[in-house]
């Protein structure tokens, strides 16, 4: 929050877009540091802290918004400046009042509340926004359901995990809009665990082969070399799913044919079946909401 405040400390009215740029090249963020995305993929980390440290700052009156996306530092602000100056966190200010020549004090122990300094270590948590702890907490959710993902699919039958490649493949789009899918372990096709028909007629299609290994057993070369026999003749290229691993031999195989193999580990794997809604359910739905600028205009 502080070198949000450093940034708009001339008193002049800025638009957040140019603020964030000024409070990222007063820190030193690197590119790659800029380029760094919230767990969703959906904004830029250091975006979103910067936007949530204005919105606060706006809550506790360091910061006024005459207009939308505009902000301007107040006299309660530059007193955060000077009593700060190394960083204030959001409990530092929770105590401000409605006067802002008074509203700003160093955070003091209150009850049970331990006094806290501005050097002092902070949680994790508290580094991170609201949406930030939201999406590391589903990131959580999504880790533990990825292992026992795994578990079940190395617990079931060979033909039960070519059908869930095939449904994965499906469900990403791979059949078209009116395209079929099988799994063809009954048909014994030739070393090919399923096929997507991605039109009517299946002119085009996508060729899959599936390895429910456990995690000491990787796919390696050989495996792969089977696969590339079993397309000859039939498509250019294919997809390799395994609950295991490559080995590194059977990665740079891969990169070397001709036939283009696309290798799906079990991370992978089942991170596409948790995006795609595959094997798994939304248990329960949060909505993150804002103030709706439209309304308020």
């Amino acid at each position: 929050m502080v070198p949000v405040l450093r940034a708009l400390r001339d008193g002049e009215l800025r638009h957040r877009r140019e603020f964030q740029t000024l409070v990222a090249d007063a820190v030193g963020l690197t590119p790659d540091q800029r380029a760094e995305t919230l767990p969703s993929g959906t904004q830029l980390k250091f975006e979103n802290r910067i936007g949530w440290a204005a919105s606060f700052l706006c809550n506790v009156g360091a910061l006024e918004r005459p207009r939308r996306g505009h902000y301007k530092i107040t006299d309660a602000g530059r007193e955060v400046l000077t009593r700060f100056p190394q960083g204030a966190s959001e409990r530092d200010l929770e105590a401000l009042g409605s006067d802002p020549a008074s509203r700003i004090r160093p955070y003091e122990s209150t009850g049970p509340r331990t006094k806290r300094s501005v050097s002092a270590p902070r949680d994790a948590a508290e580094e991170m926004t609201p949406i930030e702890q939201v999406q590391a907490g589903i990131s959580r959710i999504d880790g533990d359901v990825a292992i026992e993902l795994l578990n079940r699919l190395k617990g079931k039958q060979p033909g039960f995990f070519e059908q869930a490649v095939v449904d994965l493949l499906l469900a990403m789009g791979y059949g078209g809009v009116n395209g079929t899918g099988r799994a063809t372990q009954a048909s014994h096709d030739g070393g090919i665990d399923g096929v997507i028909d991605q039109d009517v007629l299946g002119v085009s299609r996508v060729y899959v082969q599936a390895k429910r290994y456990a995690d000491g057993n990787p796919v390696g070369r050989q495996d792969l070399q089977a696969f590339v026999g079993a397309l000859s003749g039939r498509a250019d290229s294919g997809v390799f799913f395994t609950t295991s691993r490559f080995t590194d031999g059977a990665r740079q195989y891969a990169e070397s044919v001709p036939t283009r193999i696309i290798l799906i580990d079990g991370e992978r794997l089942t991170k596409l079946m948790i995006r795609y809604g595959v094997g798994v359910q939304v248990k329960q739905t949060f909505h993150a909401v804002e103030i709706d600028e439209d309304f308020f205009a």
